[in-house]
């Protein structure tokens, strides 16, 4: 039997006999952790949060939050995690735990543990930089109300970025409390033994290959290794940060014979930019592709505050957005604009297609048995005119009704070149071709807009949904070049003659 661990607030358990589709939520409930709630059991309350110690650049570590119902419990073998229980208890509460108090930010009490752990990842951030707060006042409320005028609302006075709780959902205390609580906190104390253990290297990663009742969970020590079970096993189930996969083993009630955890391979998780092209590994998490390109490619930087949550972005991947083929996924239609190509590897070596050619049908690609995504590449130099429009029902933390990703050159009022990105208007995300050929060699102006816009409201074939219906998504369509455009002229209008 398997001796695989996790290390809980401090204390080595271990994994015998549990079950390889357990989550790490019912994991931790299951021995006797029940300060993780299950919510919605989809990664969109935030109920079961847990920090995790990930690595950083500089050889330390860092407590990064995630959901806790989502991560195959094996996924963590090796690791280390901390649960509400390991912040505090009530005869020593965590500085989190006692502001949350001290402002009312809990009635039922359901979702302040995750809360409380997200909070906390935002407490131990390494470069969150207090601001000095007036000293007339020391009262909370005033203090939040003051920050509300800042150059940055998101922000606190203290440097705590509210975007640290957009994947955590709380239906009966409202949000002022909880704002209060987090713009409250001071820095962390040297004696914490939390704040000290972010100056250890985080644990490696592990070799992992456990069979319990028939299922098998593996996560092989390099790439070809894992290239080698692929082509032996080919209808093995990849998972990286599993927070699609971990969906369907709650709500569907999916198994998987095997499935080979590949998000801890260093061979998929670079990040390199040079004067040609920008390449990014397909097992790297959305977060610290995030932080390693830190504003390099603005359409992925106006992509990432939008695509879910800080939460799921801690976890979920470019490859994992790419390998489910869905049509609704946030990062195809930049991928597309951006004119990105997919480097494919397997057994036999790798290959590389364009994004465009990659999608064939609703959820259906070219890849092979056998093969998984290594990298996306990014051709440069990138258009100088880029957004992406996403429409939802929520500002944050949802999935897109539409998504629209623009990259335009305009040369002397001229578009000289256009591509766009298109995702939940067809069974597959997909160029806009038409759009791009009716503005490409036209004035950038209001008459060339008003006429490539009833081209791009006739892309795709939209259907009617839970979340939208096939008109509604026609019509943002019809307004989102209107919408780029109006922006266009209002920053020419800014910049100085």
């Amino acid at each position: 039997m398997s001796d695989s661990a996790v290390t809980v607030n401090g204390e080595r358990r271990s994994l015998a006999e549990t079950a390889t589709h357990t989550t790490a939520l019912d994991w931790l409930r299951g021995s006797g952790l029940s300060g993780s709630k299950e919510g919605c059991a989809e990664g969109e309350c935030g109920a079961c949060a847990m920090l995790l110690a990930t690595p950083t650049a500089d050889g330390g570590t860092a407590w990064t939050p995630v959901n806790a119902c989502l991560v195959p419990v094996y996924a963590l073998d090796g690791q280390e995690v901390v649960t509400a229980e390991g912040l505090g208890d009530p005869e020593h509460l965590h500085p989190v735990q006692e502001k949350l108090a001290e402002a009312g930010g809990s009635q039922c009490g359901y979702c302040t543990p995750g809360f409380a752990c997200s909070m906390a990842g935002e407490f131990y951030r390494a470069d969150r930089t207090p601001r000095a707060v007036p000293a007339e006042s020391s009262d909370v409320s005033s203090r939040s109300a003051r920050s509300t005028t800042t150059e940055c609302p998101e922000h606190g006075p203290n440097g705590f970025d509210l975007h640290a709780l957009s994947g955590n959902l709380c239906r009966c205390t409202g949000y002022r409390p909880i704002r209060d609580a987090a713009y409250s906190l001071g820095s962390p104390d040297d004696a914490d033994p939390l704040q000290q253990r972010l100056a250890r290297p985080a644990p490696d990663a592990v070799a992992t290959d456990v069979e319990v009742g028939g299922s098998r969970f593996v996560r092989p020590a390099t790439l070809d290794e894992a290239l080698r079970l692929l082509r032996d096993e080919p209808d093995a189930l990849l998972v990286a940060g599993s927070t699609d996969w971990g969906v369907e083993v709650n709500i569907r009630g999916r198994r998987a014979p095997l499935v080979v955890a590949i998000e801890q391979l260093d061979e998929l998780r670079g990040l390199s930019v040079a004067d040609d092209v920008i390449e990014i590994g397909a097992a790297l998490s959305l977060s610290e592709a995030e932080r390693g390109l830190d504003g390099a490619v603005p359409l992925l930087a106006e992509l990432f505050p939008q695509f879910a949550s800080r939460l799921i972005r801690n976890r979920g991947t470019f490859g994992g957005n790419l390998g489910t083929g869905s049509p609704i996924g946030d990062t195809p239609p930049a991928l597309l604009a951006l004119g990105a190509r997919l480097v494919l590897a397997s057994a036999d070596g790798e290959r590389e297609v364009e994004l465009s050619d990659y999608f064939t049908g609703y959820r259906q690609t070219v890849r092979r048995p056998g093969e998984l995504i290594k990298a996306v590449r990014i051709p440069r130099p990138l258009a100088a005119v880029t957004a992406f429009h996403k429409i939802a029902k929520r500002r944050f933390d949802d999935i897109s009704s539409v998504a629209v990703a623009f990259a335009l050159d305009i040369d002397g009022g001229v578009v000289t070149s256009a591509r766009i990105g298109l995702g939940g208007v067809a069974a597959t995300p997909l160029r806009a071709r038409a759009t791009e050929e009716a503005l490409i060699g036209r004035p950038w102006d209001i008459a060339t807009v008003r006429a490539a816009s009833e081209v791009l409201g006739g892309e795709g074939t939209p259907m009617s949904d839970h979340r939208a219906s096939a008109d509604y998504r026609s019509l943002m369509l019809n307004t989102a070049l209107l919408k780029l455009y109006s922006r266009t002229v209002i920053e020419s209008k800014e910049v100085p003659a």
